[in-house]
């Protein structure tokens, strides 16, 4: 969808003008594994208006795909806009106007299991599910376990603007289950679970393979099952500092991350700390979108001893920092 950035702070009602940018949870895991050099395609649908073909352009400009991605001559493309506010305060404002949009329409009918059937991963997020009811069946149809399917990332994704019928926790815990990766914030998963910890969303959630609960500004907590059923390895994935611009986009950030050293075959701490990282370079720019740290300059980061990782600071305009001295600035 096209979102609109805030000129200033304050609320929606004294924003005098907004800034068209591009936003939505796929799109932007599927733009930043793109810029990092992975062979992505958004499957998608937008209206058959201007929005839909700047949506269409900025994300084909990335490297991404599109060609499976459908316009409909009948419905609008989705927007929203949002306050200059963090998300987790009472300030924060955020309206959406995507009932009837062209995304609400997509259903098992219109996106056939064969679009997506030759994918490695096939990443999915439950704002999906709150759309239509038929968004929910094309996700149901799309996590159904089958021989052969792809590895299924499921985002959770919480936003309770989408549902203001309620039904989230139930339909969100179910999706998960069915997934074999679930990424999911602990303050989201308390909201819809009433979940302390981070164990206590396993206990939840026992099925997937792997189950990252991010905990913000503190660690990440991935549960790894063990082939042949023995204990789980956990493994705690400290965060960096990071000077904060907006937080919108950092979630995406940090699924693409964590996708990209998956795909790589990196070991799961260095999939932590690549999450962390590009979820970073969202945090640091005012839009949902950034360009990620280039994949060198990555590894090395990540590649950091504990001591350094956690002297780490990152703020406005470090991706583009990538010689060693920068870094021994960052780390000291």
């Amino acid at each position: 969808m096209v979102t609109f950035l805030p000129s200033r702070p304050g609320r929606l009602a004294d924003v005098p003008a907004f800034t068209r940018a591009v936003g939505g949870a796929e799109s932007n895991v599927a733009c930043a594994l793109a810029a990092a050099g992975h062979r992505v395609r958004w499957i998608g649908r937008v209206g058959a208006d201007g929005f839909g073909d700047h949506l269409l352009d900025t994300i084909a400009a990335y490297g991404v795909d599109t060609g499976a991605v459908r316009r409909d001559p009948h419905r609008p493309t989705g927007v929203y806009f949002r306050t200059d506010a963090d998300r987790s305060t009472d300030a924060h404002e955020v309206v959406y106007y995507r009932a009837g949009s062209a995304a609400s329409a997509m259903s098992p009918a219109t996106l056939p299991y064969d679009t997506v059937a030759d994918a490695a991963i096939l990443h999915l997020t439950g704002i999906t599910a709150a759309l239509s009811e038929d968004c929910r069946a094309l996700l149901y149809e799309l996590t159904e376990p089958r021989p052969g399917r792809p590895l299924v990332s499921f985002d959770v994704n919480h936003r309770p603007a989408l549902w203001p019928g309620g039904g989230a926790a139930e339909v969100l815990l179910d999706l998960a289950a069915r997934a074999d990766l679930v990424l999911v914030g602990a303050d989201e998963a308390e909201h819809l679970w009433g979940t302390p910890d981070a164990d206590a969303v396993r206990a939840l959630l026992p099925r997937p393979a792997v189950l990252v609960v991010k905990g913000g500004a503190g660690p990440a907590i991935a549960y790894e099952r063990a082939p042949g059923g023995g204990p789980d390895t956990v493994t705690a994935g400290p965060a960096p500092r990071v000077d904060v611009v907006a937080s919108v986009g950092a979630g995406d950030g940090f699924a693409a991350g964590f996708l990209s050293a998956l795909l790589r075959g990196l070991p799961m701490e260095a999939r932590l700390r690549h999450g962390h990282l590009v979820a970073a370079a969202a945090l640091t720019v005012p839009g949902d979108l950034a360009v990620p740290p280039r994949r060198a300059h990555a590894d090395r980061l990540a590649g950091l001893d504990d001591g350094a990782w956690g002297r780490l600071h990152l703020g406005p305009g470090w991706t583009s920092a990538d010689t060693e001295a920068d870094e021994e600035v960052r780390t000291r």
